[in-house]
């Protein structure tokens, strides 16, 4: 199935550059390019991409604000497409936030072209770019650094106790073949808890779950 993409940068060479790089592998159509976040928003809408790749920073609305409006799909519509940031650092003040607001992951602009298509094709099959491991470190900082706003864990109630308990293992990075060790379960059993728990708290991948279960207090930096 074809991947279908729009590129979102403010810099119209990278963009291009973005562009011609995705048009040219097999099994990936670039629907469109915007130059700013409304745009960004605007066309999504209008082209219903499977992937916005979004730069962070560009005028009139940057890729945070971008990214959460895309959350909420257009009039008449059910569409949200997965959001994969582009970042310039590795560890950027405005990833986590990018991460809370519905982002599925983020590449660093200087990746190969390579990295790019297998980034895109990573984040249009429903799963997070980043490593468990990596995921936990870098909300962690952020978390440790600027305290988010505490959610209410009334939005736990629905998981059973097990659920919670793979909930909070997550949210530690620990993957799928570690949390069964720790649970004395089969991994696949797992990733049958991993799903349920996505579809009962509304969320789109593994990343969002981490960010669900430091926002609740389930998980606490450095526990």
């Amino acid at each position: 199935m074809t991947i279908r993409v729009l590129v979102a940068d403010d810099q119209a060479m990278v963009r291009a550059g973005f562009a011609a790089v995705l048009a040219a592998q097999p099994g990936i159509e670039v629907v469109g390019q915007a130059a700013d976040g409304a745009e960004a928003v605007s066309l999504a809408h209008e082209l219903r991409p499977d992937v916005v790749v979004m730069d962070v920073r560009m005028p009139h609305l940057n890729g945070i604000e971008a990214t959460r409006a895309l959350q909420t799909p257009a009039r008449g519509s059910d569409h949200v497409p997965r959001v994969l940031m582009l970042t310039t650092f590795d560890i950027d003040e405005y990833v986590y936030e990018a991460l809370r607001a519905g982002a599925s992951g983020f590449l660093l602009k200087d990746a190969t072209p390579e990295e790019l298509a297998a980034a895109v094709r990573i984040v249009a099959a429903g799963d997070a770019l980043l490593a468990p491991s990596v995921t936990r470190r870098l909300i962690e900082d952020f978390a440790r650094s600027a305290p988010p706003p505490r959610l209410s864990t009334t939005r736990l109630n629905d998981l059973t106790e097990r659920e919670r308990e793979v909930l909070t293992l997550v949210g530690r990075g620990l993957s799928n073949a570690e949390i069964a060790g720790a649970l004395f379960i089969a991994e696949q059993t797992v990733k049958t808890h991993v799903s349920k728990i996505l579809q009962k708290l509304g969320l789109r991948d593994r990343v969002h779950a981490v960010v669900l279960a430091y926002d609740t207090g389930l998980v606490q930096p450095g526990g």
